[in-house]
């Protein structure tokens, strides 16, 4: 495919997108910058972004700029009080002299393999996590700066993400 041919594709079903992006908080806080690596790549309509982003991309193509702010329920979820717990230090993922502080994300492993916790509170045998999503709850602002689209090869469709720079590698 031609470069024109590509740049002339927006973004839907099956495309793969390339992107960069700058996440602000309700606050205008920085939290996350691609800029300073590769751009994101992602196959649309396969669930590689949350629902919001995905949605706001939709028919967009490559060297649009955009912003949107996406409410909690289209990024990571509302906050569930009920998703904190003490669990003993010894099934997170840390190393063996790490001391453990408030706020810091660790992993903790569960029957459906590793799943990234907050610690809450830390005592001699248990620590608290809380294993919401670091930005449920949070009002996001993206800036998004698309790279390129392209038609997704079969191969990348049936595992249902991007392959090559940005995306997977087997």
């Amino acid at each position: 495919m031609s470069e024109e041919q590509e740049s002339a594709l927006t973004i839907g079903t099956d495309k793969v997108v390339t992107f960069h992006y700058k996440l602000t908080n309700e606050e205008g806080k920085e939290m996350e910058n691609s800029h300073s690596g590769e751009p994101v790549a992602y196959l649309h309509g396969h669930g590689g972004v949350i629902r919001g982003l995905a949605t706001a991309m939709e028919g967009k193509a490559a060297g649009e700029s955009f912003s949107v702010t996406i409410q909690p329920v289209d990024a990571y979820g509302l906050r569930n009080e009920e998703n904190q717990q003490r669990i003993p230090i010894k099934h997170l993922h840390v190393k063996k002299k790490a001391k453990l502080r408030v706020g810091q994300i660790v992993a903790v492993e569960t029957e459906k393999g590793p799943k990234q916790v907050t610690v809450v509170k830390v005592g001699k045998f248990n620590v608290d996590v809380d294993s919401n999503h670091p930005l449920a709850g949070k009002v996001l602002t993206f800036d998004v700066d698309v790279k390129s689209v392209r038609e997704a090869s079969a191969e990348e469709v049936s595992h249902g993400h991007a392959h090559g720079v940005g995306g997977h590698h087997h």
